[in-house]
């Protein structure tokens, strides 16, 4: 049951992009197309939960036994664009489409804050490594939710005549903001 609620919590009550406000820029800036976005949401997810996992044996392993807990930051983007590199390289020879797509947001998942977020946060609420896995696999999968669905809104926004100036980043702020109120309505769920 905990786990239940690690993913519940994690996906729609806590979002991590609709509540908690961690990783806006590739979530307005690669959310244009469907397609584009499931694939940030995927390079995300491998990230995100290969981080976790990583930074909790370090952090764990090495960080608080020799004291150097003040190096958590540092340490964790450290092993973050380790992954991020990884990760570009194997697209880049399974699907260069994909990798042309995200351009140059995929190296932006280094600086993307809902990945040293969800690290940072699976030590601070001092979660089992099964427990840190579970959080971060539902904290990806929330951040594809989020970028899933406002990229299919902004598919159909493109497709309605709007005033002038509404159309771009005005028109999309206020979808986010909408979609953002919609996934507040989950929050009784979590108590």
């Amino acid at each position: 049951m905990d786990y239940i609620m690690i993913f519940v919590t994690a996906i729609f009550v806590n979002n991590i992009v609709l509540s908690q406000f961690l990783g806006i820029c590739p979530f307005l800036g690669v959310s244009k197309k469907i397609s584009t976005s499931a694939g940030m949401g995927g390079a995300v997810m491998f990230v995100m939960v290969m981080s976790t996992i990583v930074t909790y044996i370090i952090y764990h392993g090495l960080l608080v036994p020799q004291n150097l807990t003040f190096m958590i930051t540092v340490v964790f983007i450290l092993v973050i664009a380790a992954l991020v590199q990884m990760v570009e390289i194997i697209l880049k020879k399974v699907s260069p489409a994909l990798y042309q797509a995200l351009g140059i947001f995929l190296p932006l998942i280094t600086t993307n804050c809902t990945v040293l977020g969800v690290a940072i946060l699976a030590v601070q609420k001092e979660l089992s490594l099964a427990q840190a896995v579970c959080f971060a696999l539902a904290n990806s999968l929330g951040f594809t939710l989020a970028i899933v669905l406002f990229a299919g809104l902004r598919e159909r926004l493109n497709m309605t005549k709007l005033p002038n100036a509404m159309k771009g980043a005005p028109i999309a702020l206020i979808t986010a903001g909408l979609l953002s109120m919609a996934f507040m309505g989950f929050a009784g769920i979590g108590n």
